[in-house]
């Protein structure tokens, strides 16, 4: 047995260029997305559309859940009737950003209608979707991870097997999330402490991006810190979300994770000072209004 239809829900920055890429594989891919231009873009794109989770799940071998969360993924699969329209031995890609908790759950009830659950999250952001140079995280048996290679390999180029258990592919990209979320927030925090000390931004990054001190994060979002508006690779909410995420799981596991947290609360600053649908990078500004000088300060 080989997967050849594939239902593919939500179509958003990274979700439409992958729906994309399995097109330029060769499977016949149908997409929904409460958005009718993405939708369309699919059809364009050489896929097709359909105007409901259900519909798009119709007879299809696999459905591919790139949802904004765990919610979102139940409310398609169950209560929007997905799961029961796929065909009988079916293939789910949970590819959001769950809780493992969450998608160990979830795991279990496809797998009672004899389906499989492939835990499959991402990272590499908007670029890796579109490139298919998506790094990919799976927990799933042998016998899912096998059937859903192809598909994998469509969307990215680093595919790892991580565990043999739904849960532990969201595991790792919990791990992956504390410390993106981390390195964007100490970033931030030195590019606040040059600043206040009169440091030119750009100068810092130069500096930083070629030393010890370096990151990834550091080389990719440092520029876009200094920035009035930065585009959007990923947004703040999404860190508020996610270190969430990697809080609960420390919670759940008796892990103490001080720094995460303290990242975690720095986002949701910045969130609340009304930056959340802004760039990640934008996290400084949480930063730069606890370090505010004073209004009479000269």
């Amino acid at each position: 047995m080989s997967i050849k239809s594939i239902a593919f829900i939500g179509l958003g920055a990274m979700g439409a260029p992958m729906a994309e890429n399995l097109v330029k594989r060769q499977f016949r891919v149908t997409g929904f997305d409460m958005r009718q231009e993405a939708r369309q873009a699919l059809v364009n794109a050489g896929g097709h559309a359909a105007d409901s989770a259900k519909a798009a799940a119709t007879g299809a071998d696999a459905l591919v859940l790139m949802v904004v969360n765990a919610a979102q993924a139940r409310s398609v699969l169950f209560e929007a009737g997905a799961l029961e329209a796929l065909a009988p031995s079916a293939s789910v890609f949970l590819m959001a950003t769950c809780p493992p908790g969450e998608a160990e759950a979830i795991a279990a009830a496809v797998e009672k209608t004899g389906r499989h659950l492939v835990d499959a999250p991402v990272s590499g952001g908007i670029a890796g979707a579109r490139g298919a140079t998506l790094t990919i995280m799976v927990g799933a048996t042998q016998e899912s991870f096998a059937l859903a290679r192809p598909v994998l390999d469509a969307m990215g180029d680093k595919v790892f097997h991580v565990g043999f258990k739904p849960g532990q592919g969201a595991t790792v990209k919990t791990v992956n999330q504390l410390l993106c979320g981390v390195h964007i927030a100490a970033a931030a925090e030195a590019l606040s402490l040059a600043e206040k000390a009169g440091i030119d931004g750009a100068l810092l990054f130069e500096i930083m991006g070629g030393s010890a001190a370096s990151s990834w994060m550091l080389k990719d979002r440092g520029p876009r810190m200094l920035l009035d508006d930065a585009p959007i690779a990923s947004a703040v909410d999404i860190f508020v979300k996610d270190l969430g995420i990697v809080l609960d799981a420390g919670r759940s596991a008796k892990t103490a994770l001080p720094l995460a947290a303290a990242a975690h609360q720095m986002f949701l600053a910045s969130s609340g000072l009304g930056h959340g649908a802004r760039d990640d990078s934008q996290v400084v500004r949480a930063y730069r209004a606890l370090n505010a000088k004073p209004a009479n300060d000269p």
